[in-house]
């Protein structure tokens, strides 16, 4: 898919469809079925309604008091993580909540997460993908469309 998607296999695609949300902004729909989406600054995230995308991605897990502020778009602080998977940083990472392990966000690593974990306090991840963002939103609208 691109250089983000380090170590994940895809097989050939055959009809690759684009829905704008904004200028520079869509999500990315592969056979019929949405797959990713698609950010100004040139990357290609995994949509968070695809669960088996987003497991072959490191993730971090964030407490119960993180999640509003990374609903709306925070960055993840190191306070809030709990657990960390292995990641080097500008890699994509997943964000899941504590108490269900539910994808709440995806975004890149500011810091590798050897780095990370050593921290007390600063930005572990640049979230540009969360639950209840436009592509979120939008994916309500298309999927009947699909």
């Amino acid at each position: 898919m691109n250089k983000d998607w380090k170590g994940i296999s895809i097989p050939k695609l055959k009809n690759i469809k684009i829905f704008e949300v904004e200028e520079n902004k869509g999500i990315l729909i592969i056979d019929s079925e949405i797959v990713a989406v698609s950010t100004p600054v040139d990357h290609i995230l995994p949509f968070l309604g695809k669960q088996e995308i987003l497991k072959k991605f490191p993730s971090v897990i964030v407490d119960s008091g993180s999640i509003k502020f990374i609903c709306n778009g925070a960055k993840v602080l190191r306070p809030g993580i709990t657990f960390f998977d292995s990641f080097e940083k500008d890699e994509i990472v997943t964000i899941k909540d504590e108490k269900f392990r539910k994808y709440i966000a995806v975004g890149l690593a500011i810091e590798s997460s050897k780095t990370s974990e050593s921290m007390e306090k600063g930005y572990v991840i640049n979230n540009l993908h969360f639950v209840g963002d436009k592509f979120w939103n939008m994916f309500k609208e298309i999927s009947f469309r699909i």
